[in-house]
């Protein structure tokens, strides 16, 4: 049986203007060159699957860490057909704050975490308040009781989780960051989530500022150019340029095609 091709789409659901190189990077070539994020999650469907990549953060949560917040990410589904009934498996790329909220939200989804981003966010560095600020404690501990509900999947690594699909952990990021590569009719793409917050990270080897290890993440950026059928196959996390470089969804212009060629 010949693997699946798959429909892929970035959805925006917030937005963070105040931000430049200095606030982002590690070595900013311009401290005050702006570099504004966007906050997505990602959508997958194909071969009797829907799989969505991060479940996003809430309104509350939007406006206690001042960020524009467009919509739900959990009615953002609505634009590719989807309803969150329909989610079946939800794939964690890490548990930091604004990857992993609205779990009660999917009632039918499994979710798929990296054994060490569990250790990390439950474990003795979260004794540290710089390493646990990226973090929401109330997430955490949905997570914990979603792992004694028998909901949540845990891999140690590289693992298939449908046809084709694969995630692969890098670390760097937080410690258990995992990537996700599916296939589609113009290559395999690599959802890379923080892994490169932007293409400017990975495309000129330049490391976003919040890192649990350096080296993971340098890394990280060259399985995800092993992984991927090109450069523009490479989607970062958090880039507003992915807006402007993939087709939209008509009628959703916070909605692209990541199956699609890019523009230009």
């Amino acid at each position: 049986m010949s693997t699946p091709l798959y429909e892929v789409f970035a959805l925006r659901y917030a937005h963070l203007a105040d931000r430049n190189q200095g606030s982002n990077l590690i070595f900013p070539d311009d401290h005050t060159a702006p570099m504004p994020l966007d906050f997505f999650v990602w959508v997958v469907k194909g071969g009797g699957r829907t799989i969505l990549l991060d479940t996003g953060f809430d309104a509350d949560s939007a406006k206690r860490r001042e960020r524009s917040w467009i919509r739900s990410p959990i009615d953002a589904l609505q634009s590719v057909g989807v309803t969150a009934e329909d989610i079946r498996d939800v794939v964690l790329s890490h548990l930091h704050w604004d990857h992993a909220g609205h779990w009660h939200e999917l009632p039918n989804a499994k979710f798929h975490l990296q054994d060490a981003e569990m250790d990390y966010a439950t474990g003795r560095c979260m004794c540290h308040e710089p390493m646990r600020r990226p973090f929401d404690i109330e997430q955490v501990c949905t997570a914990v009781r979603f792992v004694y509900d028998e909901r949540v999947k845990f891999h140690d690594g590289t693992a298939e989780i449908a046809p084709g699909i694969h995630v692969h952990r890098v670390g760097g990021h937080s410690k258990g960051l995992q990537i996700m590569s599916v296939p589609t009719a113009r290559g395999t793409v690599v959802l890379a989530s923080d892994a490169a917050h932007f293409w400017h990270n990975i495309r000129r080897r330049s490391p976003f500022v919040l890192l649990h290890n350096l080296q993971a993440m340098i890394e990280g950026w060259e399985l995800c150019e092993q992984l991927a059928d090109g450069p523009d196959h490479i989607i970062p996390g958090h880039d507003p340029a992915v807006l402007a470089r993939f087709p939209a969804l008509p009628g959703d212009p916070n909605t692209v095609q990541l199956h699609l060629a890019p523009r230009g």
